[in-house]
């Protein structure tokens, strides 16, 4: 099979799937046969010399390649159960767990695009991943932000997936843990946050005491996503007291299997019921060889990666609110009041026109951001503003948006207050805005 560049062929690299439109999938393999027939020229990395606000060939071809992964294969998927992944009442049981169907259908979303080599690109190579850009992963995670195909946000790896702490994996934690997470053949868990210990979370109760080759973990964790329905969890808790190790040392990470610890109540926020829960350790014994990492330098561990949980929040609210106003803009242009259509009066232009704006600032923070990291900067101060910046612009365009809409912005058959609920938890989660204003202040001298 041959194709010269008039074909519509979608290369990313080696290692991915490549899609054409009316054929069938082309495997990774078949696809190094075909790169001597295809000139595909890079273009220069965001992380090169200057500033490019242009998108690189090679994230134009992943965004290409994405949308039609989506079509191919999550579209068909989501079309199984229909209205079960958007009213909140077919797709939970009464306790707010989602439903073993739903459950199935993000499983196979998350494992399809493993295999096509999307669900973790954004990891290094030596582990399974791609090691695409700091840039390309963010283009890639607003682009299918800003899409109303139902799963599409399950296709690149969320907190349920692998991140750099778990890279760190060793020995046998590779196998175990590492190459499954990779793989979406396992989900994992990030257990930081407890009762009463969110923003400091150094000054977490759990505790974990060696006993000969084991270590005994004694705690509750709170609000952590993917905790119904993780095959491990990244467990912290600390190890040596603070008198003797520092406010920020004496913490370690430990793996923790399912079977070893106990889910409690479901945390059922509004916009995100049934993906977190408590999590309760009575006396767990986790052996030494499943300590993450360094013992005692955990918190540190995590703190380095702070940026890219940061930069992937920021692209979700950036994606949501370019997809909230389209909708926004085409109803404005369709929908008449008074002789003439809404969009003609200021109170509703001037609404989806400051969103626009914002928007393209927080977009510019976000490139800003992931620049950052690829130039090999932990971007804490770039990550904290974008990731304040972006989830406000969010919060205020989708209150806007369901504004403009009227009595149809809060209707559940329309996914306006769905989004509005999104936003609103994205101000919470990896940093509240008040942290995010005193990381903020300190990094500039207060």
């Amino acid at each position: 099979m041959a194709f010269d560049t008039a074909d519509t062929i979608l290369i990313v690299r080696v290692g991915y799937l490549a899609y054409r439109p009316g054929v069938e999938i082309i495997d990774g393999a078949v696809l190094c046969g075909l790169l001597s027939n295809v000139n595909v020229t890079m273009a220069q990395s965001e992380s090169g010399s200057g500033v490019a606000f242009g998108t690189s060939e090679e994230t134009r071809l992943v965004l290409r390649n994405l949308d039609t992964f989506v079509e191919q294969e999550v579209v068909p998927i989501a079309a199984e159960l229909g209205e079960t992944l958007t009213n909140p009442r077919l797709g939970h049981e009464p306790n707010g767990r989602l439903t073993d169907e739903v459950l199935d259908a993000i499983g196979r979303v998350r494992q399809k695009s493993a295999d096509a080599g999307y669900y973790a690109m954004n990891m290094p190579t030596d582990v399974g991943g791609e090691d695409v850009s700091a840039v390309t992963w963010y283009r890639a995670n607003k682009h299918l932000a800003n899409s109303d195909v139902p799963l599409s946000n399950e296709v690149l790896a969320g907190p349920a997936g692998p991140k750099p702490l778990l890279a760190g994996a060793e020995g046998e934690q590779v196998e175990q843990y590492l190459e499954p997470a990779m793989r979406a053949e396992k989900t994992t868990a990030f257990a930081q946050t407890e009762p009463g210990a969110g923003s400091d979370s150094p000054n977490m109760s759990t505790r974990a005491e060696k006993d000969g080759d084991e270590w005994v973990m004694n705690g509750t964790k709170q609000w952590i996503t993917n905790a119904p329905y993780a095959d491990f969890v990244q467990v912290f808790a600390r190890t040596t007291p603070k008198e003797e190790a520092g406010r920020h040392g004496g913490i370690t990470c430990f793996i923790v299997e399912d079977d070893e610890f106990e889910v409690g109540s479901l945390n059922n926020a509004v916009g995100a019921v049934g993906r977190q829960a408590e999590l309760r350790l009575d006396d767990v014994r986790v052996p030494d060889d499943r300590v993450l990492g360094d013992v005692d330098a955990a918190f540190y561990d995590a703190m380095g990666f702070l940026g890219l949980g940061r930069l992937e929040i920021g692209a979700h609210a950036i994606g949501s609110a370019e997809w909230l106003l389209d909708r926004a803009t085409e109803f404005a242009n369709d929908r008449e009041a008074f002789g003439r259509s809404i969009g003609d009066f200021q109170s509703i232009s001037h609404k989806i026109a400051r969103g626009r704006a914002t928007v393209y600032a927080a977009d510019a923070a976000g490139l800003r951001c992931a620049w950052t990291l690829d130039g090999g900067d932990a971007a804490i101060t770039e990550s904290s503003i974008l990731k304040w910046f972006a989830t406000k612009v969010f919060w205020d365009v989708a209150d806007d948006v369901v504004q403009v809409h009227g009595s149809g912005g809060l209707a559940e058959d329309n996914p306006f207050m769905d989004r509005l609920h999104q936003a609103r938890i994205f101000r919470i989660v990896e940093g509240t805005d008040e942290i995010q204003l005193n990381t903020i202040a300190s990094q500039y001298g207060l």
